[in-house]
């Protein structure tokens, strides 16, 4: 077993590629994947070790990126926050195609070769919100609960060629993505930004503090091992009880 690391998991010899592996969940999933021994291939806006710089918002991009991967974690991401009268529509439709368009395009450009070699992992790095939702992020809810269905759609085509599809649905965590939720948050609810955390952010959850991004990264490398092989269409919370209400 990996010093540091629950899950035993040996990945030498196959290649995962990791959306908007350049901080938070993401660069947790990435180094945890390298840890385990595969190549991992970083995909981000931002110049990197081991990144391919990339807008996934220009759906185009996909197409030049490694198709021979075996385990896909699609996690890039963005928020918006603000009520549905005033939401700028661009942003609405930036997300959906981030969000739900592009994973769905990068499932069709590695799906081929997983089916090849009878083996493959994909994990949707969904949300809470994926499966309720919040007011103020109608953009955001509506593209993870795309992403839950995609995510079905391909576990059920990827079941006979060993290829498993899962989400992965935290609540809150520390985040520069939730960092940056903090202000618009205060703003909305008409707090301080010191407030924000306790009475928005965590007000559901049963478990008082933030998710970490290597929890999250720890799960979805238990979906990477030959234990969790029935594992698929599954909608897996990490949310300090957050659903639970």
């Amino acid at each position: 077993m990996t010093t540091g690391h629950v899950v035993d998991l040996d990945l030498t010899g196959k290649t995962a590629l990791v959306t908007g592996g350049g901080s938070g969940i993401g660069q947790a999933c990435a180094r945890r994947l390298a840890a385990a021994g595969a190549e991992v291939v970083i995909v981000d806006l931002d110049p990197g070790e081991h990144t391919i710089v990339a807008d996934l918002s220009d759906l185009a991009s996909i197409d030049g990126l490694p198709a021979t991967v075996d385990v896909l974690v699609n996690n890039a991401g963005l928020q918006v926050v603000s009520p549905i009268a005033t939401f700028p529509d661009d942003r609405f439709a930036l997300i959906q195609r981030v969000m739900v368009e592009a994973p769905y395009r990068l499932i069709k450009h590695v799906l081929p070769h997983m089916t090849d070699r009878g083996w493959g992992r994909i994990v949707n790095i969904s949300s809470v919100h994926g499966l309720i939702a919040s007011p103020f992020k109608s953009a955001y809810v509506t593209a993870k609960h795309g992403l839950e269905g995609l995510s079905k759609v391909t576990a059920l085509e990827g079941a006979p060629h060993g290829v498993t599809s899962n989400c992965i649905c935290p609540a809150f965590v520390r985040t520069p993505l939730v960092d940056r939720q903090i202000a618009d948050q205060a703003q909305l609810h008409g707090i301080p930004e010191a407030e924000v955390v306790e009475k928005i952010l965590l007000a559901r959850a049963a478990v008082k503090r933030l998710i970490e991004p290597a929890e999250v990264a720890e799960l979805m490398a238990y979906l990477c091992t030959p234990p969790a092989s029935l594992i698929t269409g599954s909608s897996i919370t990490i949310d300090g009880g957050w659903t639970a209400h």
